[in-house]
């Protein structure tokens, strides 16, 4: 069904210290408690993908018809459930996704409720932190149609509307430097359209694709593909491929860009450049980062009794060591957070790897 929208406040999630998720970490996140979360019931019990999201507090199912489609105003948990190919045990990716309008309240829970689904699967999975428009290639990869970003979120009055009563989004369709196609609404504004990409105009039952004179071929398959799946969900809905080179600027889909930019000039993501290699050791008393090397780093140089931090120039990793405490082992998000904060580029990529762990990322970027 379509959707409407209030559009939400903006919030900075960047400005959390996760105080509350410390503390409670600090008392480690007893396996009962997990238990006794009714989202959890089932959870990692088979090879699949689960996503929750983050509404007041309290943990909610996610739509299957809506994976891949995130609200910028929430926060999200996904759990990716797998065999080893060796052992045929099962293993797990647990990722939680941040809008970049979500607050800290609910950055917060979600990082506390990834711990608490962590302890409930025995400590196995390997936890990361996911920031809308910097995504890691590992949750790319859940989503073969792409991650759709949308305004407004649960806290922001999302509800379900009629289609006759459904106010109109423009949707933009881009590669990113990796070639992966991302989905973002934007404000209706004239401004915002360029000849290099592709745009849906979604009105409900009436869908307009307009197509950038140099976009590209794949960017153009995207949006027929997703104007399919909406057509198929609505069922009378009508679509029309416009080209930029024979669209009249007086043509309906240029009518209804009455929108202003957001103040911002509705600026893309942040840039993903990757930075310098760098090992550092965590000081779990004072919280302090130690440099320990620059440049490249092996597996030699990480040891047991201690927690590192690996900057690979694109993800963050935190290393835990096997003779680490427990509360050390709960704490390695808020640890990658509060690195991050002082780094001055707080969006990108985490993974939390125990050493007895197995990750393909990161023996990927140390071998990198």
């Amino acid at each position: 069904m379509p959707r409407g929208l209030v559009k939400a406040k903006k919030y900075d999630w960047k400005d959390s210290n996760l105080a509350m998720f410390g503390s409670d970490t600090e008392k480690e996140v007893k396996k009962e408690s997990a238990e006794q979360e009714p989202a959890w019931q089932g959870a990692g019990q088979a090879p699949g993908l689960k996503i929750w999201r983050i509404e007041a507090f309290e943990i909610k199912d996610w739509p299957e018809e809506d994976y891949g489609e995130f609200y910028n105003g929430d926060s999200y948990i996904i759990l990716n459930t797998f065999k080893d190919e060796e052992s045929e045990e099962l293993n797990y990716d647990v990722h939680f996704w941040i809008g970049k309008n979500s607050t800290q309240d609910e950055y917060g829970t979600a990082a506390y409720k990834t711990v608490e689904l962590d302890t409930l699967l025995d400590d196995k999975p390997v936890q990361h932190r996911e920031v809308q428009g910097h995504e890691s290639a590992l949750f790319k990869s859940y989503f073969p149609k792409g991650i759709q970003t949308m305004e407004g979120g649960a806290a922001s009055g999302f509800r379900s509307v009629p289609a006759e009563e459904y106010e109109a989004r423009l949707l933009h369709f881009a590669k990113d430097k990796k070639n992966h196609i991302c989905v973002r609404e934007i404000p209706r504004a004239r401004s915002l359209v360029s000849s290099g990409d592709v745009y849906i105009l979604d009105a409900g039952m009436k869908i307009y694709q307009f197509n950038g004179s140099s976009s590209s071929p794949m960017e153009r398959s995207k949006a027929m593909q997703y104007i399919g799946d909406l057509k198929s969900k609505r069922g009378e809905a009508e679509s029309e491929v416009l080209d930029e080179d024979s669209t009249s600027t007086s043509h309906a889909f240029f009518e209804a860009l009455n929108e202003e930019p957001d103040e911002d000039g509705n600026a893309s993501d942040d840039e993903d450049e990757d930075g310098d290699k760098k090992l550092c050791r965590v000081n779990t008393d004072t919280r302090d980062f130690e440099d320990v090397k620059e440049g490249q780093v092996t597996l030699d140089d990480f040891k047991s009794d201690d927690v590192f931090i690996y900057d690979s120039g694109e993800t963050v990793f935190v290393w835990v060591g096997s003779n680490a405490s427990p509360a050390e082992k709960k704490n390695g998000l808020p640890i990658a957070h509060n690195f991050l904060r002082s780094s001055g580029r707080p969006w990108r990529s985490v993974t939390v790897v125990k050493e007895e762990s197995k990750s393909k990322q990161f023996t990927t970027a140390l071998a990198a």
